[in-house]
């Protein structure tokens, strides 16, 4: 008989070995929504599964303690003391079925409740064999936490709502680690019949259910009277609260890239995130209704992003919200020069104070003209990067090298889009970029020069590339770091933190940046609309700056500069050669204190631009001091620093190279080399006004007529070639309406002349009302 007894059990273990062999349980049968989640754990979006089922994952330490207490006490007070079935339990529920004539309890574990949830099956005596053989199963495998876990995750709460995370977000509007004794008991009798007590449709019966939770807690002692009274005084809400929607776009970037995963959590912080949110769409209610915002935070040192807000409301279809502009690929405008002159200055091309050209570019493959429409002449690397004049950083791009520029930058991490090879127009955005790219490169003036791509995901390891050296990239935030508009002159007075930011506007008006660096934090900004068409009128310094001046006025205010490296000095250095004062030769016209790199001192660039070769010339004189040959009279070697000759419109009359260059010597004439011809406007002077007669039919002309030119000569009007004149020939063109106006000449030979002069409209000799 033992014989018997012992055959059969090892025969019963052997086959129930088998079969767990054969067929295990399916741990890995249920997919997971993704929710995506603040630094901080607060959900910002949540994507449904494939089944469209919402099923939020959740740890143990994610949920109270008041829930895990109810459920154990209602469900299964002898969970961490069964193997996974309760005998006790399975007698009693076969009882009261009995005595009821109906199923009254089904006598099932927390293991048994998994194992039905995992593989579910009818309820028969088979079905419940197999529930009972799957939850030894799960015993075997796991261990008490895990089946538990199992559970909170798993458990049906109504709707197409599964796991004790998601049921308390949408039913309670909160996270499960925060449920008060009422929600905790309302959550542990929910699986028992989830559509049954759905709270939201059923809030009565939902509320009679958690009454008889909280009466066996308080019956076993486990909360007291006191407390069990006061929660049921709470009453059940019948509501279903909306999924959140917090960084729409961010959360659908990282849900198409990282989806797989049930959780996924970002850098990015949930309170500034809401008031960044909020502060474009406010902002963006003031502009046209077709127009969007877009803003990038990034924490510079951490490379953190803070703060994504790819558009400036994501339901509203007119502004496309839809669509993310911090990917979206647009022209950048102006927003790359801080990084040519820096690689610029790293060459060895240039310093802080170098001569740079502001003229126009006449007999050029690419003549771009400035957006104010005039011209400045000589002006500074400082100068020009400041008023992000477009002609010096064409100048500087030649000399550095479009091909090498655009390498630089993609090897920076930037991702750029171009039609066909790299060419002059990139540097004033004739490239293809976006606002993602942009905060890449900004964030190499902050980091010495290392550019960093910003991150997304808590965690993710840092991706950082070189683009220039400390020393550059310290130098172009120096030049940088000026008051924004509205924070000049007197307006100082009032305190400000040190930014270093830029401005970028697109052709057309069709993108408006601004860019930025304050304390720790890098920021960039992008309005315009998404389908490309323009927004006249509406330019970065006007558009774009604002709102990045709000946004970094609401992070935490602190300088992010630091000392120089011990690569930069201070230089005072002297026009037009741009040497240092002490080793200029000839007149300092005019000095400026410099920064340079590594003690080097570039001289003056000089190119296509100019006709010069070089702007140090070297001369015989005689006794007199006139240009003689040392064959005749020349007795002395003087060497002299010119100016370029397109800037000579623009210097004082002393200080122009024909007044440089001593007059050539009557008994040798013409031998020594002048630079450039001369070319004078006679028909309009500088700074006259002209007047236009109101109600006059006729468009007034003005004549176009010069002393000097060589060739034929090419007009401009603030820029905009009018007119083109034949040699010996005089033109004319239409007087323009009332304002101020810059009038420049050029002929074959690159010399120019340039004058400003006012047009008003005037009644009985008085100026028009809108010039007073």
């Amino acid at each position: 008989m033992v014989l018997a007894i012992l055959i059969l059990t090892i025969t019963v273990c052997a086959s129930l070995f088998v079969l767990d062999r054969m067929y295990p349980p399916n741990l890995k049968g249920k997919t997971w929504s993704t929710l995506v989640t603040a630094r901080d754990g607060t959900p910002l979006r949540a994507f449904a599964d494939k089944n469209g089922v919402w099923r939020y994952p959740v740890s143990l330490d994610e949920v109270s303690p008041l829930y895990l207490k109810a459920l154990l006490t209602y469900e299964d007070r002898w969970f961490y003391s069964h193997s996974g079935v309760n005998p006790f339990s399975l007698i009693r529920a076969l009882f009261q079925s009995i005595r009821a004539g109906r199923v009254v309890s089904g006598g099932s574990t927390l293991t048994m409740q998994v194992a039905r949830i995992i593989h579910p099956h009818n309820r028969t005596i088979v079905g419940k064999c197999s529930q009972i053989l799957r939850a030894l199963q799960l015993e075997t495998r796991l261990t008490k936490d895990e089946i538990l876990k199992l559970y909170l995750n798993l458990a049906p709460f109504g709707s197409n709502i599964e796991g004790v995370q998601t049921a308390s977000f949408v039913w309670l509007g909160k996270p499960a680690l925060e449920l008060s004794h009422a929600e905790a008991a309302l959550l542990a009798v929910l699986p028992q019949a989830p559509s049954f007590y759905r709270p939201d449709r059923h809030p009565k019966r939902a509320q009679k259910a958690r009454d008889k939770v909280l009466s066996r807690l308080e019956k076993f002692s486990v909360w007291t009277k006191k407390t069990v009274a006061e929660a049921k005084r709470e009453p059940v809400i019948a509501l279903r609260f909306i999924p959140p929607v917090t960084a729409p776009l961010a959360a659908r970037r990282l849900y198409f890239t990282h989806g797989k995963q049930p959780k996924i959590i970002s850098t990015l912080d949930y309170d500034f995130q809401i008031h960044v949110q909020n502060m474009i769409r406010d902002y963006a209610s003031s502009l046209g209704e077709k127009q969007s915002v877009a803003a990038l935070v990034v924490n510079h040192k951490t490379l953190e992003t803070k703060a994504y807000a790819g558009s400036a409301d994501f339901t509203n279809p007119a502004r496309k919200g839809h669509v993310d502009m911090v990917k979206a690929t647009r022209s950048p405008g102006s927003a790359l020069k801080p990084f040519l002159y820096g690689l610029a200055l790293d060459e060895g091309l240039i310093h802080s104070h170098s001569l740079l050209q502001d003229t126009p570019r006449f007999q050029q493959e690419y003549n771009p003209g400035n957006f104010s429409k005039g011209f400045f002449g000589p002006v500074s690397v400082t100068k020009a990067l400041r008023m992000s004049l477009n002609v010096p950083a064409v100048q500087v791009l030649e000399a550095y090298g479009p091909q090498r520029f655009h390498d630089r930058l993609v090897n920076a991490g930037a991702r750029l889009k171009l039609l066909g090879k790299p060419n002059l127009s990139m540097v004033l955005g004739g490239v293809g970029t976006n606002l993602e790219s942009l905060v890449t490169l900004y964030t190499a003036l902050a980091r010495n020069g290392i550019a960093g791509r910003p991150k997304l995901i808590k965690g993710e390891p840092l991706k950082e590339r070189y683009l220039m050296s400390p020393g550059a990239s310290w130098i172009i935030s120096n030049i940088l770091s000026q008051p924004m508009p509205g924070f000049e002159g007197i307006n100082q007075l009032a305190g400000h933190i040190p930014m270093a930011w830029k401005t970028g506007t697109s052709y057309g008006f069709r993108d408006a940046w601004a860019l930025g660096i304050m304390g720790d934090y890098v920021a960039g900004v992008w309005v315009g609309r998404p389908d490309g068409s323009p927004s006249p009128g509406q330019y970065g310094a006007l558009t774009a700056i604002p709102l990045l001046r709000s946004i970094f006025e609401s992070l935490p205010l602190s300088d992010f500069r630091k000392r120089p490296p011990q690569s930069v000095q201070k230089q005072w250095i002297c026009w037009p050669l741009g040497m240092a004062k002490e080793r200029t030769s000839g007149e300092c016209f005019t000095r400026h204190e410099a920064w340079i790199l590594d003690n080097k001192i570039p001289l003056t660039l000089t190119g296509k631009l100019t006709s010069d070769n070089s702007l140090l010339q070297t001369i015989w004189i005689d006794q007199v001091g006139n240009r003689a040959r040392p064959s005749c009279g020349g007795i002395k070697k003087i060497t002299l620093g010119l100016w370029p000759v397109s800037v000579t419109p623009w210097l004082p009359t002393l200080w122009r190279n024909d007044k440089i260059i001593p007059p050539p010597s009557k008994e040798c004439p013409d031998i020594a080399r002048y630079l450039g011809g001369s070319i004078h406007i006679t028909s309009v002077t500088n700074d006259s006004i002209l007047t236009r007669t109101p109600g006059q039919t006729d468009t007034p002309s003005i004549a176009l007529a010069t002393l000097g030119s060589q060739g034929k000569s090419v007009w401009f009007l603030n820029g905009k070639q009018v007119a083109v004149v034949p040699q010996g020939d005089s033109g004319l063109m239409d007087m323009p309406l009332p304002g101020s106006y810059q009038l420049a000449v050029a002929d074959e030979h690159g010399n120019t002349d340039m004058v400003d002069f006012k047009v008003i409209s005037a009644v009985s000799g008085q100026e028009h009302p809108s010039e007073k």
